[in-house]
């Protein structure tokens, strides 16, 4: 176990784990410096006086060895994984790891357990290390950055569809996913792994542990996991399987979440939650903010706020994510994104009723679009998201779904996606409220 009584630690990046870090490692008595590029640009000059160096996720290990030896550089993460008195449930993977750890938080919390969740959602598990005894769980939320360096792995360790991404970060695609792959590399027989079959970085993950594994899939089936098949998720361990719930019964809505939907079943089911609560958390849980969340329905038309959608990637998952009519909202500011296949699907999706175009790439897709037939009504021009939220609402019919996944960033017309979707449930609650009037 590591000690960090009179040691002398610098902490770098002072964001909101850096804080964390400086704040508990002064509390247990080491003598903490907070080192940040904003202090100029020879802020790392002096690393070698220090016993510890801890870096925050946005740092990259290499960054710190031209200054300072390897051994020295830890994290917030790597610590917590040397102090934490209890077992750990670690999630990554490109998209849905967000979902996913609340998802098990939310079904550990309905069994009653002492649940923490944190990492790269909720808060710094810093915040929260003093208060774990031996029988309390957490849920970590792990990026590519924060694995990069890690040398323990979680009890129960999740990894999602894995694809490119943070290639800006990463040197290749291969430092990328054999960072994903430390959540599995130092685990024993004794630990779990659930992993994602249906796409390759991920399904080709299960040679890099040493503990049990388990697969979930929306496109395979019969095997020791949790997957789809008829319309419904099934689970199953020692050859025995159970149908857990109806997809339709599922509040989440969309073919990616049953991913999610299935490794939440399994990761809070090696961990102790009855069926019972894990489909009772199914059936009630909305999703993360700004993320395909159910915002209301206003006259028999669901509204959806999906503004974390900032590529056309997350913007074909939500399109697909329904069979009803759907009213979409596009565009946005430039991400320097390639709409092709956003146009492609869009196309050959039947049920998209109309597109409200906005911001300042609305022009390229449009362009994309018009290579393609189509059958729906385009609306153009709304300057904020009231005209937007008015113009869907006139056309919408009891039935049809209101999306806001808009494919860009918000820079134009908002100031962050955040605020782009606070200000669409607004709108949709203005409306709401008019109606019941």
């Amino acid at each position: 176990m590591i000690n960090i009584k009179d040691k002398k630690i610098a902490v770098i990046g002072e964001g909101l784990e850096g804080q964390s870090s400086a704040k508990y490692l002064k509390e247990h008595g080491a003598e903490v410096t907070v080192l940040d590029k904003k202090q100029g640009d020879d802020y790392l000059n002096g690393l070698n006086n220090y016993d510890l160096v801890v870096r925050s996720p946005g740092v990259k290990p290499s960054t710190l060895t031209e200054y300072i030896s390897r051994a020295k550089i830890t994290s917030q993460t790597k610590l917590f994984f040397e102090l934490a008195p209890c077992k750990i449930i670690g999630v990554t993977g490109t998209k849905g790891k967000g979902t996913t750890s609340s998802l098990i938080y939310d079904m550990l919390r309905k069994q009653g357990f002492d649940a923490y969740l944190g990492g790269n959602i909720g808060e710094p598990p810093f915040n929260f290390l003093d208060k774990l005894s031996p029988q309390s769980l957490v849920v970590l939320e792990l990026s590519s950055f924060q694995l990069l360096d890690l040398d323990k792995s979680p009890h129960i360790a999740v990894m999602l569809m894995t694809t490119s991404e943070h290639l800006d970060y990463h040197k290749d695609i291969r430092e990328y996913i054999d960072a994903k792959r430390n959540i599995l590399k130092f685990q024993t027989p004794e630990d779990f792994a659930i992993i994602n079959r249906d796409y390759p970085a991920s399904n080709e993950s299960d040679i890099h542990t040493n503990a049990k594994v388990f697969y979930v899939s929306t496109e395979r089936n019969g095997y020791e996991g949790c997957y789809v098949k008829d319309n419904a998720v099934f689970l199953m361990l020692n050859g025995k399987e159970d149908r857990i719930i109806e997809a339709s019964e599922i509040l989440l809505p969309g073919k990616h979440n049953l991913e999610n939907v299935s490794a939440a079943i399994l990761a809070a089911t090696f961990s102790g939650v009855s069926k019972e609560n894990i489909i009772s958390v199914l059936k009630t849980f909305k999703g993360l903010e700004h993320r395909l969340e159910l915002t209301a329905t206003v006259n028999g038309v669901r509204y959806y706020d999906d503004s974390f959608s900032t590529t056309p990637e997350t913007a074909i998952a939500a399109v697909n994510a329904f069979q009803n009519p759907e009213i979409l909202i596009l565009g946005g500011s430039s991400k320097n994104s390639n709409f092709e296949e956003l146009a492609q699907t869009i196309s050959k999706a039947e049920n998209i009723k109309a597109i409200i175009g906005v911001g300042i790439e609305w022009e390229r897709i449009k362009k994309e679009l018009e290579k393609h037939s189509s059958t729906y009504i385009l609306l153009e021009g709304a300057k904020d998201m009231k005209t937007i939220v008015a113009a869907a609402s006139k056309i919408a019919l009891p039935g049809d779904v209101v999306l806001l996944s808009p494919a860009c960033a918000s820079f134009d017309m908002f100031k962050n996606y955040k605020d782009r979707g606070e200000q669409f449930k607004k709108q949709v609650e203005l409306l709401k409220n008019e109606t019941s009037n």
